[in-house]
């Protein structure tokens, strides 16, 4: 500071801050943070949901107030090495107080600042709250099985995966189920998401294998934007992994999916091979996972085994598969054909 300077406005010596004040001057003339004394809010009165920045969001009351605080507390615009802690106060359902301390830098002196603001909420309806009542939806999800009708415990495995991505994924409220039922043919599902239709239409896919076809229909206009629903179409397959198939003559085993069409294995050598869904057309299912059966070996030669049959408990023979070398103490059976078959050891799991 060139010599002679003094404080504006009570002339004393330096130091002094970037616009000429003395310490005690600068502490009288400024504040480190300011903040309202009242902050309203409105929460959602059937979901407890809380309107955020023109969307809606489910927080607990320290979440509530640290984004209460974020959004209102202004600082000095020369502050530095800013801190803030806080505390909530319940006063009744609607309404809390919040005490903020808040500490920085200015012009290198340290400043302390306290703020009691009430925050107070009032009741509304959320936007996800308004669709759900009235029966809004983005997306149908139809489930349905190539060439036949789902059964209860497949339409209850497919129906389980919606339940559990919903869980795993981030919280969003339009992530809700608007309507469900069974249909000729299947079970169609009506979702307030398109992005939730579209992910787990990925997880049917990975877990049971099939096709997804997307379609969309325009149904209204809204501030000049065309909305449109979509309906994704997902086809499971007639069979699924670890069941024996007959393929082109031969006994194979679904071994896992992949995008265009599952991977097979042999049943009677050493030999994988990928299939389309539209190869796949004509397999017929020769005996499910669900009635293959795992037994202990009585007795073993280097060709066969002998076996207690599961259906009346007799002992029977069964050839040893191509890969026994001789270590496994069970085997699982299929009954194909009239007889019990031995499946690849590789299939013990």
């Amino acid at each position: 500071m060139a010599g002679g300077a003094f404080c504006i406005i009570c002339g004393s010596e330096p130091p002094l801050s970037s616009d000429r004040l003395c310490e005690s001057c600068l502490r009288q003339r400024t504040v480190l943070s300011k903040m309202p004394e009242t902050i309203q809010q409105r929460r959602c009165a059937k979901c407890n949901s809380i309107e955020i920045r023109g969307g809606w969001s489910t927080l607990d009351k320290e979440g509530i107030a640290d984004l209460r605080i974020r959004e209102n507390l202004v600082f000095e615009e020369r502050a530095s090495k800013t801190q803030v802690s806080f505390s909530v106060q319940e006063i009744d359902e609607r309404t809390s107080r919040i005490h903020v301390d808040v500490s920085g830098t200015i012009e290198g002196y340290i400043f302390e600042d306290s703020h009691s603001a009430l925050l107070q909420t009032s009741n509304a309806v959320c936007t996800p709250c308004t669709r759900k009542d009235g029966d809004y939806f983005e997306a149908t999800v139809q489930l349905r099985s190539a060439g036949r009708k789902l059964d209860a415990p497949e339409l209850s495995s497919l129906r389980r995966t919606l339940d559990e991505l919903i869980e795993s994924m981030e919280t969003n409220p339009m992530f809700f189920i608007s309507k469900e039922g069974p249909v000729q043919g299947g079970w169609d599902i009506q979702l307030g998401s398109k992005s939730l239709a579209r992910t787990w239409g990925r997880r049917l896919i990975k877990s049971f294998g099939g096709t997804v076809k997307e379609s969309s229909k325009v149904v209204g206009v809204n501030d000049g934007v065309e909305v449109s629903r979509l309906t994704l179409s997902y086809r499971k397959p007639a069979y699924a992994i670890g069941d024996v198939i007959r393929h082109k003559k031969s006994l194979w085993i679904v071994d896992t999916w992949q995008k265009e069409g599952p991977i097979l294995r042999r049943v009677d050598r050493f030999e994988r091979t990928g299939a389309t869904w539209r190869d796949m057309e004509s397999s017929i299912v020769i005996c499910s996972r669900s009635e293959q059966s795992k037994v202990q070996i009585l007795n073993r030669d280097t060709s066969a085994a002998e076996l207690m049959d599961p259906s009346d408990f007799k002992v029977t023979t069964v050839a040893l598969p191509y890969d026994d070398d001789g270590s496994a103490e069970e085997l699982r059976i299929g009954f194909i054909d009239g007889e019990w078959l031995a499946l690849p050891v590789s299939d013990m799991g």
